[in-house]
């Protein structure tokens, strides 16, 4: 049966996620940190934004970045966790397939643009460090409005495909997938045809997105080191520093869980036991949006004074 000639009526109506297998004993108890890591990131997102919405001297390149970011986080975290919750708490694992694309693209197409936010943070900090007289200039709010822009129409147009690659594979009415939530390798192991293209295409995209933002990322921070040690006096290099320190922080939180998933997807299929890949791609969109407002939060005092003299005001009145 060639696939061009596969129709709608060859497309499962409704899939079935089976949550994490090997652990549906467990699965109450791993709901429960799981559901508190969502609120977290839902009270901690929630707040930056505020703080940065509310201050006009947080209206600063880094920080309408950092804002950005976080809407992308809560967009990740949401696209998925209450789903995934009601899966290991009710066993609420039926989703149209529709549904299940619609929830693939979200992930695939956020993620794709919070690599691409992460990119544009660091050029910010590499055009704060480098060219600090010429900041302003450089970034100011049309450029960071053409940058979003630009992010959001690459991740769109890089991950769209898989939906096409997707309705053109027969699945032989296979509709349960082992996984918490869906996304492309998952989607497409179900099918009875051959995936090679989609395997590739996969691969294309990742090296696309967050292979290449990685590269100009490490490329970024070399110039940025090569300028701070140049600084004449340990203060300045320290100051210079200290403002890269929590960007740092959140690139190694945002790509480490997600080379670990993309790695045992793709590579680890027979070596790695299929709850310990689960459980990582649940990782995968959850520790970001927990963390990222956590690390700047902690590292960043004009947050920090932001905040308590809002909750100051708030406790006044």
């Amino acid at each position: 049966m060639s696939t061009s000639n596969i129709s709608d009526d060859s497309l499962p109506t409704t899939l079935f996620l089976t949550g994490i297998p090997g652990l549906e004993w467990a699965h109450i108890w791993i709901a429960i940190p799981f559901c508190v890591m969502y609120l977290v990131a839902l009270a901690g997102n929630a707040v930056l934004i505020l703080v940065i919405a509310m201050d006009n001297v947080l209206h600063a390149p880094m920080y309408l970045f950092l804002c950005l970011l976080s809407l992308s986080d809560l967009a990740l975290s949401s696209t998925t966790v209450p789903k995934m919750l009601a899966i290991l708490w009710l066993q609420a694992g039926e989703i149209s397939f529709g549904g299940c694309l619609a929830q693939m693209f979200c992930v695939h197409s956020i993620y794709a643009l919070e690599s691409s936010i992460l990119l544009a943070m660091a050029f910010d900090r590499y055009v704060a460090i480098c060219n600090p007289l010429r900041y302003t200039v450089i970034l100011n709010h049309t450029v960071i409005g053409k940058i979003g822009l630009v992010g959001i129409f690459r991740s769109v147009a890089i991950v769209s495909p898989f939906i096409f690659l997707l309705r053109r594979l027969p699945y032989c009415q296979h509709h349960v997938m082992a996984h918490t939530y869906c996304e492309h390798m998952g989607i497409a192991r179900l099918a009875c045809a051959n995936i090679t293209v989609n395997i590739i295409y996969g691969l294309t995209v990742a090296l696309l997105a967050m292979g290449l933002d990685s590269i100009l990322i490490t490329i970024s921070y070399g110039f940025i080191l090569r300028a701070v040690f140049r600084l004449p006096s340990r203060d300045a290099q320290h100051k210079a520093l200290s403002t890269c320190g929590s960007h740092l922080g959140v690139i190694l939180v945002f790509y480490i869980p997600a080379f670990f998933s993309f790695l045992t997807h793709r590579f680890g299929q027979h070596r790695v036991p299929k709850h310990v890949h689960i459980f990582l791609a649940n990782l995968y969109v959850l520790v970001p949006p927990v963390l990222n407002p956590v690390i700047y939060g902690a590292r960043t005092k004009e947050i920090q004074s932001r905040l308590l003299r809002l909750l100051r005001i708030k406790i006044s009145t």
